[in-house]
């Protein structure tokens, strides 16, 4: 009879947050799989637990989930975890449940912290729709695409360094100015902080500081950037397609009814990408 993947939720930051399940768990366990084992035995040996420990990360998923799912295919009992939080979030954890699945071992999951969930509860933005996005992509170009791309009533969620804050709030200030904006900083820890307004003020509010931390944003788009966001989209098909940039402004400001001369340095722009 094969054993059971636990899914162990970990602390974000405060080891205060972990549960008593979890603790429990992860003691009684054969084996502890860890995207970061450093860091994971830090939290093992603040609790004085002892369960052997393997790494389990985004380089060595293949070859190491194979013989995790061995060892559950014997009857050893796994518990998964992330860097911090639920795993599976960002991180390779939900291969492994996918696996394990596949093969018809028994998966649970232990409920606990998670970044994304304390970040839209401390926001004050609607949360009845909400879209988690991962973290924003590193060249200019495409993290201008990344915010142009989302559409407002829902709530957005994304993760983003301490060192590229700054820039990411400089392209949601160009490409998406009205989006309210929460910058949550190092939750759960000593020096917590929670920055609110649009990109451009959180941006003038940070001024010279050099943050440093776990960095997760919440953001939700207005009504009136929903429609530019369709709008550039649009064009940006119509341009693909072989339109010349008048003839692509033209269309477009006909179909969501604006003026062409409104569009056309936007396909300019566009077409210059």
């Amino acid at each position: 009879m094969s054993g059971t993947l636990y899914i162990v939720a970990t602390p974000i930051g405060n080891l205060e947050d972990i549960t008593f399940r979890a603790l429990r768990m992860l003691k009684e366990v054969d084996l502890i799989a860890a995207e970061d084992t450093r860091r994971t035995g830090k939290l093992l040996k603040h609790f004085g637990i002892e369960t052997p420990l393997t790494s389990y990360f985004e380089h060595n998923e293949s070859a190491k989930g194979r013989r995790i799912i061995a060892k559950l295919s014997e009857g050893k009992n796994v518990a998964v975890v992330s860097d911090a939080g639920t795993p599976g979030v960002s991180d390779p954890g939900f291969r492994l449940v996918r696996d394990a699945v596949a093969e018809g071992i028994r998966v649970l999951s232990l409920p606990g912290p998670s970044a994304v969930l304390s970040a839209l509860a401390l926001s004050g933005l609607p949360m009845d729709i909400f879209s988690f996005r991962g973290f924003v992509p590193r060249t200019d170009g495409k993290r201008r695409d990344f915010f142009l791309a989302m559409k407002a009533e829902q709530t957005f969620v994304i993760y983003e360094t301490a060192r590229r804050l700054k820039k990411s709030l400089k392209i949601m200030a160009e490409t998406i100015p009205l989006a309210e904006v929460v910058v949550a900083r190092e939750m759960t820890k000593m020096h917590e902080e929670a920055l609110r307004g649009t990109a451009l003020s959180i941006l003038t509010d940070i001024g010279d500081r050099d943050l440093k931390g776990e960095i997760v944003v919440c953001l939700r788009t207005a009504p009136e950037e929903v429609k530019m966001s369709s709008v550039t989209e649009e064009l940006k098909r119509l341009l693909e397609t072989g339109h010349s940039v008048s003839d692509a402004a033209r269309t477009a400001a006909k179909e969501f009814g604006l003026k062409k001369r409104d569009l056309y340095q936007e396909a300019i722009r566009l077409k210059e990408e």
